[in-house]
Formats: C-alpha cells, structure tokens, sequence
C-alpha cells in the first residue's frame, strides 16, 4: 500500500511498487502523477511575448499545437512574467503535474519528487529507513493502513485505520501521503512524535516513536500443532515468491501437512510476485483474477501452478487486508475453494502503473481495475470471509501516553484504556470508569512485580510501555481467528 506511500510507506502501504512501466498493485502506499507537461512545455509549441506600451496591455502570443493547454500555458507565462519576484520553474512544472494528479481525486495516483521516488524505491527493496508503517490518505486524514511486523510503529502499538493528525506538531489534514511520508520518515536512531487519533478515542495521544532500519522481510513460518504450519506474508515485494517458496520447502520436511496462511494487516504490492504466489495454491489453467480496462475489455490470468499442489489450506484476512493480497485471497477463495476466516479486508480493487521521469522524480497512476475469478469488483466493498471472527475488544484499545503520569485521583480515558488492559491481562483494577482508585493502584503495582518493575503503583514511562507491550503479547497468544482458521483447516484435513 501501493511507499500507495510506503510509510512509509512507509508503503505505502504498506499496495501498491513498481518497476517501472510495469503494473502493479497497492494500497496507497506511494504515488505518481500522470501529466507529460515538461515535454509537452518544450515540444508543443514557442511562446513569444510581445510588450507593448501606452494604452494597449501587453498581450501574449501562443503557437500551439496542443489548444487544451492554453489556459495552462497562459497561467505559467503571466507568473513567469507578472509574479512580484522571481519565479522557480521546476517548482511550478512539478506542482502543475501534481496538481493534475490530485483533481483526479484518485488516493492511488500520485506524482513523487526526485527524493520522494528514491524513497519509494528502496522500499520495494532490501530496507529503508522510517517507522516501518504504510499510509494512505482518505477523506482528508493520513491513516495508517498496517504497521509492518517488527517495525517501531507496530512495537509503539500503531494499528490500522489510527489517524496521523500531527507530525512533530506540524498538521497532515490535507496533506498527501507523499507529504505525510516526507515528515514521518527520517533517519535510524531519530524520534519522531506523532499524535493519534484512533477510533473512539475522544481527542489524539502523543506517541514519540524511534526510528529504525526496516528490512524488507516479508515471510515467516512456524510449525504450530499436529503437521499445521503458520505463515504470514506481510506484503508483497520483490523476493516474496522466492521467500515463501524456501520456507514451505522447510516446513515440508518439518512435517507439514496443513497450512494456515495469515494476510493480516498486508497491504499489498507487486502484482507479478501475487501471480506468482497465488498459484501455488490454484490449479493451473484456472482463474486467479481479471483486469479490466477503461473501455471495458477483460484479461483473464490463470494460474501458473506446474506442481499440482493440494496441500489443506486455511486463509485469515482483515481490514488490513489489501491490494494484492486481496487478490490472492479471491483467487483461493473462488477458484480453489480454499476457506477464508477473520474480518472483512480492506477494498482496494484498482491497479496502477509507475513511470519514472528523466529527472528521477515519478508518478503513479491508476490504470485498470482488477475483479475476482468470478467477476466480482471488491473496490471499497472488501472480500468477506466465510468465517467472520472477530478481534477481543482489548486488541483496539485508545493508546496510553508514556509521558503521562496516570496516578490516585486521576481520571480520563487513558486511565478508562489502562484498567480495561490490565483487566485483559489478569490483573483486576476493579473498576473500568477511567477513574484511578487504590484498586487500580494495586493492579498497577502487581503487574509492575510481575515485570519486576519498581511498585510504585503509577502509570507512567516503562510501565506503560511494559503494559502496552504485554497486551499485545496477549493478543498473540489468544488470536481467536488464528484459532478458528486451525478449527477449520482441522476439519479440511479430516476430508
């Protein structure tokens, strides 16, 4: 999601890539506009100005060989000429082809300064350095798309759909993603302090995240119980295929005999590493997604599937489910009856294409839309999985604020947030009002032993990220749809 930025994002969204001129999917994770201004500035035609004096004003004279450009032309002269101080026409070319791409109102097509590009690119690679989360704007927030495993913002709590209000107090409402990835990215070793707003939450919390190297590793397995692997895909990026393929290999001589494999919060990515992945799981010849142009002609990509593979497969999805990962999600679901469970995934039926400048700066442009096997548009509706399980409502609690003091006498909603986490956790404050009592002193200070953490009986600092941390601890280990998908590939296995 398509840096669709990736930012990072920290793409970028997490959907969304590229090589360039090649197709290819995410969630708004980076983005590229589509206007040939600059060469059309040079080719089509010579602007001669002519100043006259006395009563006549001075008049512009354009030869054109392209007319639906001069209102464009007209605009870019009279600055050129009339603007009180000298003018930067690299500036002014770039922010014209920007400023085309954003009235497409399309969050997937974006136009990337020369930095911005780079960026993006290396985040399809080997590492980048940022928070390690995937961005999209919607409806005039920044929203995280999916932080990525073992990044600082998955580690800081950061959970898909939280709104990024702020970047070191600088306000992103309005803002792009290419904006919003510029201020939020930054080198190994800084801070950065974002406020968050996340759902139900009445007002934003601040939450100070250190900077890291984010390596693109994007698979990873585990042998859970009786021959039944896990393995998670975070996103799709160029040695995605490759890296699944060398862990199954693994898992098989481990003993595996059923897999389950886990989509969640993956935001996307390359197309051709979907195709190439999907078929491992459908037969060949048989449908794994359609793209339809702009006139409405279909392209049908089967399946590339040369091993006949029919190993017992269970798919889990949710909200951060996306791009390509939708694809791949619909390809098993619809063509090689491969049961889906967890939450409805995010929507993102459109594909894109990159296109790199002479100069290093690029765009991203939405070309195609792409259907399921059956024909079915998910754009904004999302790929609803045959067993719905839900997360526990502690898995999307408001964040606390580590520099907050939350004592006796207190009350707000991070103490309401904090005693509804240590409740999850087994350590009863009594009470669930977001008032802080002397039961809640005494569960603070009971997890605090149990962290052997100084019992001061106070939230704040490393106990709250102590208390953050083992929450999602918790959550890992509980994971409903995890176990519901081990239920049902059971059941497959059984067959």
């Amino acid at each position: 999601m398509n840096e669709e930025n990736k930012e990072e994002l920290e793409g970028q969204h997490m959907a969304e890539e590229t090589e360039t001129k090649s197709s290819f999917l995410r969630i708004k994770k980076f983005h590229f506009a589509m206007l040939l201004f600059f060469l059309v500035f040079l080719t089509a035609g010579i602007t001669t100005f002519a100043l006259a004096f006395g009563e006549d004003k001075p008049a512009v004279q354009v030869i054109r060989e392209r007319e639906e450009f001069a209102k464009l032309y007209d605009a870019y002269d009279t600055l050129k000429n009339e603007y009180y101080q000298e003018i930067d026409q690299e500036k002014l070319i770039n922010g014209a082809i920007d400023g085309m791409l954003s009235a497409l109102d399309d969050p997937y097509s974006d136009y990337m300064s020369q930095e911005d590009a780079k960026n993006f690119h290396q985040s399809l690679s080997s590492s980048f350095e940022g928070i390690g989360a995937e961005i999209q704007e919607r409806d005039g927030y920044i929203s995280i798309v999916t932080p990525l495993k073992g990044s600082p913002a998955e580690k800081a709590g950061l959970q898909p759909e939280d709104k990024i209000m702020s970047v070191d107090g600088k306000s992103l409402q309005g803002m792009s993603t290419t904006e919003a990835v510029a201020l939020i990215r930054g080198e190994k070793g800084t801070d950065v302090k974002l406020s968050i707003l996340r759902q139900g939450a009445e007002k934003p919390v601040d939450v100070t995240i250190t900077r890291d190297t984010i390596p693109i590793e994007t698979v990873y397995g585990e042998m859970l119980e009786d021959g039944i692997a896990k393995v998670q895909i975070t996103n799709f990026s160029q040695n995605t295929a490759t890296e699944l393929v060398d862990i199954l290999n693994d898992l098989q001589k481990q003993g595996m005999k059923g897999l389950v494999l886990d989509l969640r919060q993956n935001p996307g990515g390359l197309l051709d590493q979907a195709i190439k992945i999907s078929s491992l799981f459908v037969p060949e010849g048989d449908i794994l997604f359609q793209v339809e142009d702009r006139n409405g002609n279909v392209e049908k990509y089967p399946s590339e599937n040369k091993n006949g593979n029919k190993l017992p497969l269970v798919v889990v999805i949710d909200k951060g489910s996306a791009s390509a990962s939708e694809i791949l999600a619909g390809a098993v679901s619809e063509s090689a009856a491969v049961p889906l469970v967890g939450e409805k995934s995010f929507g993102k039926g459109t594909v894109q294409r990159a296109e790199d400048f002479s100069d290093g700066s690029n765009m991203k442009f939405t070309t195609d839309k792409w259907l399921t096997p059956k024909g079915n548009w998910i754009h904004k509706k999302g790929i609803k999985p045959d067993y719905e399980v839900a997360m526990p409502e502690y898995a999307s609690l408001p964040f606390i604020d580590p520099e907050a003091e939350l004592k006796v006498s207190t009350a707000s909603e991070q103490v309401k947030s904090a005693q509804k986490m240590l409740k999850a956790l087994g350590f009863d404050p009594g009470r669930e009002d977001g008032f802080f009592d002397e039961k809640t002193k005494e569960a603070v200070s009971e997890f605090q032993k149990s962290k052997e953490i100084e019992q001061t009986g106070i939230l704040k600092g490393s106990t709250t990220i102590e208390l953050m941390n083992a929450l999602r601890e918790q959550l890992k280990k509980d994971d409903p749809q995890v176990q519901k998908a081990l239920e049902v590939l059971k059941q497959e296995m059984a067959k």
